[in-house]
């Protein structure tokens, strides 16, 4: 029988099959997600891949320059060469610090102000990132296990190194070293896509044309053109002229104050933004300032920068045209210079003297003059220092300057009439020192406007008394008078005139002088009749003096006349955009008959025998006026040393003047206050009265100079002259108005 052979069967085992069969799956849906990745999504991710950011970025425009009422420059913007960086979105601190070495091979970055900027934070930092060893190693194993744990945080351990570096390791840098870290700080304190400034003062011009031949091998850096504010006009000593007043502009590195950060911000300026930081330029920063050019940024996901779109023009700021006469100020100060250094030997507390020039009809302030004698810092030497704000922030007893507006006070009030008669006698009241006036010799039965001629401090006491209720003085009698009604009434009417109230400048800072409060004593009343109790500053005096002369029309001053567009021509000026008109604060409610009669008084103090101004003003002029002698202790700056000695500081006298000319058409008012000027017995030096008289020749010289010339407001300098510059006019206020100006 044939055996037949067995075929043998293949056998796949289930297991086998079921991992085929989910290979098979998975595949499957790897394919289905490829098609929905591909067909349904495709799109979406094609746009993902070349996404872009727009990214907006202002770069800074000079600021408005600022020009006199003639229109010569005062503070313009110098031009600068500028090297700049801006980092993208990406760049990594290595990066930075590579770029920050190559540009140090091209320019200095080592000077004492630059290397002065790097702080000690900066210094350590900056020895972390070219000592990671060493830095690793002031942590120890305990600290590096603590941070694993969760113990200790990145910054934590960060902040562990800073201050375990040693002074020895943050001073042994090399100049070089420095030079880079400079840089490196400039660069790193931007933000990313905004040119932050390396170098824009002293760069050479070999710097920045060799910068310019390497900007393809240094990512980030460019050159441009940046600018730098400046005055036109300096003192002898270098400091400039109405410096002051006009302010500062902060820098690129102080950028914006810390204090107004968040109010800087919220109004779309940068960290590093230029603003001004005082007085003109801070009062003025939105007129100023300009609009930024705004440059959109694209950049890919990445951060890196594709294209660059200008999408609005920078422009520079707007310009400002001063009420101030540059040539007047300077030969204002230059007066002030010389008669305080006259009248400082033999006085050592007479170190500063001020001077405001107004036109009582507009409130142009044509000028405002101060200088102090300070000592310098650095040399240690005393020198004259600008002070012009003083006219508004600083203010003293000013004597019997305010002799007119008790008169007027008195006729206001029904306690005198114009031409009233009062005897000036010396006053002793029951239990308190005599009160007289300050001649010799008692002046006798003498009418108002000789009292205001000769300055009689009993004629004025005699109007208070009246205003508190009494009406006649008894010798040795009692001084029974309402005290607080009589200060009341007094106060408020010298208010009128802006005396203890701002006079309302369009500048900060101003004081609204300093009021005695409730007069302790009745006797106080009397004193505050003739300048010896509230104190007033120099610019609330010739406020005051325009009031009057004006026919009572108290005036706002102002320092800025015009806001003009920029011009793109260099000696025209642009079109007008405002223009500061005058206004009006108050009106006295007293009769023009009143103030008229009282002018009479103060033309006779300085044209009549007799007057305290007599023979010391030039009759030329037409000078009406008032002068002022106040006697208090001194409180200056040295009366700390007296205090701390318990002792008194001296008994001094301020000196002080206001006037207006010529009397029949008003058109120039001014005020002198010289602090301190003598002490004790010596004798007056006069020196408000020659300050005052050159003041005036001062004016009126320039204003014959300039009509000899040809000249006037709108043609006196340059190309700047054309037609929108127009007169500030106002036939209800202005009808006696002869100003040159």
């Amino acid at each position: 029988m044939k055996k037949t052979k067995k075929k043998k069967r293949t056998h796949v085992p289930l297991r086998l099959n079921m991992l085929f069969f989910v290979v098979f799956v998975l595949f499957s849906c790897l394919i289905l997600r490829l098609g929905i990745v591909q067909i349904v999504h495709g799109q979406d991710y094609k746009r993902e891949i070349a996404r872009t950011e727009d990214v907006t970025v202002d770069t800074s425009v000079p600021r408005g320059k600022i020009y006199d009422r003639n229109h010569k420059l005062i503070v313009g913007n110098k031009p600068l060469n500028a090297i700049t960086y801006t980092r993208s979105k990406t760049t990594s601190q290595e990066e930075m610090l590579n770029e920050a070495r190559k540009l140090a091979t091209l320019i200095k970055k080592d000077s004492p102000d630059d290397l002065k900027s790097i702080t000690v934070r900066d210094r350590k930092d900056y020895w972390i990132m070219l000592n990671p060893d060493k830095a690793k190693a002031k942590i120890t194993d305990a600290e590096w296990k603590k941070l694993k744990d969760g113990k200790l945080s990145d910054s934590d351990i960060y902040q562990m190194q800073l201050d375990r570096i040693t002074d020895k390791e943050i001073n042994s840098f090399s100049k070089q070293q420095l030079a880079v870290l400079a840089i490196y700080r400039e660069m790193s304190s931007g933000y990313a896509l905004s040119p932050q400034i390396i170098k824009n003062k002293s760069v050479t011009p070999k710097e920045f044309a060799v910068v310019n031949e390497n900007l393809s091998s240094l990512p980030g850096v460019d050159t441009t053109t940046d600018w730098e504010r400046y005055n036109v006009f300096k003192t002898d000593t270098g400091d400039a002229v109405l410096g002051s007043v006009l302010g500062n502009v902060s820098s690129s590195k102080e950028g914006l104050p810390k204090e107004l950060v968040d109010y800087y911000l919220s109004r779309g300026y940068s960290r590093n933004d230029r603003v001004g930081k005082s007085y003109l330029e801070y009062q003025y920063e939105d007129v100023l300032q300009g609009q930024k050019e705004k440059v959109k940024n694209k950049t890919d996901k990445s951060g890196n920068v594709l294209e660059s779109e200008v999408v609005s023009k920078g422009k520079r700021g707007d310009d400002l045209v001063l009420s101030i006469d540059i040539d007047l100020q300077q030969q204002v100060e230059k007066i002030i210079e010389k008669e305080l250094a006259k009248n400082r030997p033999g006085h050592r507390f007479s170190d500063r003297a001020f001077v405001s020039v107004m036109d009582p009809n507009t409130g142009d302030l044509l000028t405002m003059a101060g200088k102090q004698y300070v000592t310098d810092p650095k040399t240690g030497k005393t020198v004259l220092a600008d002070y012009a704000l003083g006219n508004m922030t600083t203010s003293y007893s000013p004597g019997s300057v305010v002799k007119a507006a008790t008169v007027l006070t008195g006729y206001q009030t029904g306690v005198i009439h114009p031409g009233e008669v009062q005897v000036d006698q010396p006053l002793q009241f029951a239990g308190t020192k005599v009160k007289k006036s300050w001649t010799p010799y008692p002046m006798g039965p003498i009418s108002d406007l000789t009292a205001l001629k000769r300055s009689s401090n009993v004629y004025m006491m005699l109007i208070a008394m009246k205003i508190g209720g009494q009406y006649h003085y008894v010798p040795n009698g009692p001084l029974s008078i309402d005290k607080l009604d009589a200060i009341k009434k007094l106060r408020y009417n010298f208010n009128q005139f802006g005396l203890g109230v701002k006079t309302g400048i369009d500048l900060p800072g101003e004081s609204s002088g300093f009021g005695g409060g409730i007069p302790k004593e009745s006797g106080n009343v009397l004193d505050f009749a003739f300048g010896q109790y509230d104190t007033y500053t120099p610019l609330q005096l010739v406020q005051y003096i325009s009031t009057i002369a004006n026919g009572g029309y108290r005036i706002q001053p102002h320092i800025v006349k015009e806001i003009r567009e920029p011009s793109d021509k260099s000696d025209e000026l642009g079109p007008i955009i405002d223009e500061i008109k005058p206004n009006v604060l108050n009106t006295l409610s007293m009769k023009t008959s009143w103030i008229d009669h009282v002018k009479k008084g103060l033309w006779e103090v300085v044209n009549e025998q007799g007057g305290t101004a007599h023979g010391y003003i030039d009759s030329k002029y037409k000078v009406a006026a008032k002068t002022g002698t106040a006697q208090g202790l001194y409180d200056g700056p040295k009366a700390n040393e007296y205090w701390k000695k318990n002792e008194l500081p001296p008994m001094t006298w301020n000196l002080t003047f206001v006037g207006y000319a010529p009397y029949d058409h008003p058109e120039v008012a001014i005020s002198v206050v010289v602090p301190w000027a003598y002490e004790g017995i010596q004798k007056d030096p006069h020196i408000n009265l020659e300050i005052a008289n050159q003041v005036f020749k001062a004016y009126f010289d320039l204003k014959e100079k300039r009509s000899k010339e040809g000249l006037d407001q709108s043609d006196s300098t340059q190309k700047v002259e054309n037609a929108n510059d127009a007169k500030i006019t106002n036939k209800d206020m202005l009808k006696n108005s002869g100003s040159a100006y």
